[in-house]
């Protein structure tokens, strides 16, 4: 898996770790953020959310362009310094006033534009190392790797925002809550307005609080220090920015000969192939279409950080015990995820003594696991964003899986191809969401919700679990994708060719707010069921299709 790899895939592979990081931290928090600072309702909040996710998605078209021009190198060093500039400019505490909105969307344009210019070209780079002969056969098997190092920053990123939020909250006297917010956002508006019932509950989570004071000013002070808590957590990305751009210039000179475009190749650096206007023209449409159908995944998977977070708030347990309440400790995930590559050594090593050292790592960790369960806390409480670890932590642990599923089928000649791996991703995705279909059947509607209804609370296992089978999903979708754009792009639209990846995926980002908009007086089960149907059909489009996107990727 890692054998024979070069050693600049590493470097460019950490780097982006330690941005994705930081993004991933100031997403696990964002929609809460928005809804507990200026009190914005889910659909808003849906726009607001799914605007960003496509501007940030949809530059690095424009950053691509810049790099065919300009140089992949100097746009990935720009677009870090412009993302540090926004995440702090997000860091700072400010009202709930005009400035104070002003001030974030500034920031939202800032890190979409840095991030623009930082991701598509970096993934580019890593492309650029695997055209050399030597390498060309191990292009999937980099992008997996590459795909994996992304995943290991956001594992970390949902704990950094839940100590940060815990952190701020407590050091003035409060523990979050996540009714407090919509309430106290309700008070403060039109307190006469409120039920007796949404009244008398704010009441008790005053109390709970052990706040004495007037309720118009225990929202005022919960909702600022909220806010407050929220913004440390975004000065997180700032500090791993940083170490982002260390380790890229502290090990440039192992990647620094992929740093190419069409110019410079022009100029007799690099080989390049040469193609005809046909076949330039083939392989852009054959991309089109792919594109086509990855952004409805897109539309689908990053409810994670829209409808998926709002139902692990409103309708999911808040505590968890026993081997569960063990999984909500990233600790304990990344143990078992380091488990699971250790346990592959055992077997893949060549060498009697790789293996010795593999097994004793496993034993090691084993024992961890053990003591962690002995001394294991009697209940954890579970904040909403927590449940956007468990996506990397699968992409993590499951990758080597992954990698060695698909290497046993290509010894054997049955590997399916990238596109295929694709439709057969979409299918996967529906699953996911027809998991979320069956768990919510009887569960009342948001607006319901709102209104005092009752709600039994489902376990955190169903949340759980339809991150599994989405993550079975993503890694045949999104690294292989990026493993077919980075082969069939023509030589002088590579960047173009890889911001227009990440234009389908902004525009699925975009249709993420159409779920949100159905967040209300629908069923939730109808809600996850037009997921399902967008999934099932984009499989069948890529399927009807295969024939002509297998050729273009010979």
């Amino acid at each position: 898996m890692f054998e024979g790899q070069p050693k600049g895939l590493y470097a460019l592979a950490l780097a982006n770790t330690g941005e994705r990081f930081g993004y991933y931290t100031m997403l696990a928090i964002f929609t809460l953020f928005l809804q507990a600072k200026f009190g914005y309702s889910a659909s808003e909040t849906s726009t607001i959310f799914s605007t960003f996710l496509a501007a940030v998605y949809f530059v690095p078209f424009i950053g691509g362009i810049l790099a065919d021009k300009y140089g992949f190198g100097k746009m990935v060093t720009l677009g870090v310094f412009v993302m540090f500039f926004g995440y702090l400019l997000l860091a700072i505490p400010t009202g709930a006033d005009v400035t104070g909105k002003v001030m974030m969307f500034g920031a939202l344009a800032l890190i979409a534009c840095g991030t623009g210019l930082f991701k598509g070209n970096l993934q580019v780079m890593v492309g650029n190392l695997y055209d050399a002969p030597e390498y060309r056969n191990k292009r999937d098997t980099a992008f997996s790797l590459f795909y994996m190092a992304i995943n290991i920053g956001a594992l970390f990123a949902p704990t950094a925002a839940t100590v940060m939020t815990n952190y701020v909250l407590g050091k003035y006297g409060f523990t979050y809550n996540a009714q407090i917010p919509a309430l106290a956002h309700q008070y403060m508006d039109n307190a006469a307005g409120m039920t007796a019932q949404s009244a008398a509950s704010l009441e008790t989570l005053k109390e709970a609080q052990g706040f004495a004071g007037d309720t118009m000013v225990f929202c005022q002070s919960y909702i600022e220090k909220l806010s407050e808590a929220y913004n440390y957590g975004f000065a997180v990305a700032c500090v791993s920015l940083i170490v982002s751009i260390l380790i890229y210039y502290g090990f440039r000179r192992t990647f620094r000969h992929a740093d190419y475009n069409a110019k410079t190749v022009s100029e007799g650096h690099v080989p390049v192939e040469e193609l005809s206007p046909a076949e330039t023209r083939q392989r852009i449409v054959a991309l089109c279409l792919v594109y086509a159908v990855v952004l409805f995944f897109w539309m689908a998977f990053h409810q994670n950080g829209l409808t998926l977070t709002f139902f692990a708030r409103d309708y999911t347990q808040a505590s968890a015990s026993g081997v569960l309440g063990m999984m909500f400790n990233v600790v304990n995930l990344f143990l078992l995820a380091v488990l699971v590559y250790a346990l592959f050594a055992v077997f893949q090593s060549h060498t009697k003594r790789g293996k010795t050292v593999a097994g004793i790592c496993s034993a090691v960790i084993v024992v961890a696991l053990g003591a962690q369960y002995a001394n294991r806390e009697d209940t954890v409480e579970i904040l909403p964003q927590i449940f956007q670890q468990f996506n990397p932590f699968f992409v993590v642990a499951l990758t080597p899986v992954s990698l060695a599923i698909f290497g046993a089928l290509a010894r054997r000649g049955k590997e399916p191809s990238a596109p295929r791996k694709i439709g057969l991703g979409m299918l996967i995705a529906a699953c996911g969401f027809a998991i979320m279909a069956l768990g919510s059947v009887g569960l009342p509607t948001p607006d319901a919700l709102s209104k005092g209804a009752e709600v039994n609370l489902v376990s955190p296992n169903l949340l759980i679990s339809t991150y599994l089978v989405l993550t079975f999903a993503e890694l045949l979708l999104s690294p292989m994708g990026i493993s077919f754009v980075s082969k069939v792009a023509p030589p002088k639209y590579k960047g173009m060719m890889m911001g227009g990846w990440f234009v389908a995926t902004a525009i699925g980002n975009y249709m993420v707010a159409i779920i949100g908009y159905l967040w209300g007086g629908i069923d939730l089960w109808i809600v996850w069921s037009v997921l399902i149907v967008l999934c099932v059909l984009s499989a069948l489009f890529i399927f009807s299709i295969m024939k002509k996107l297998e050729q273009v990727a010979k």
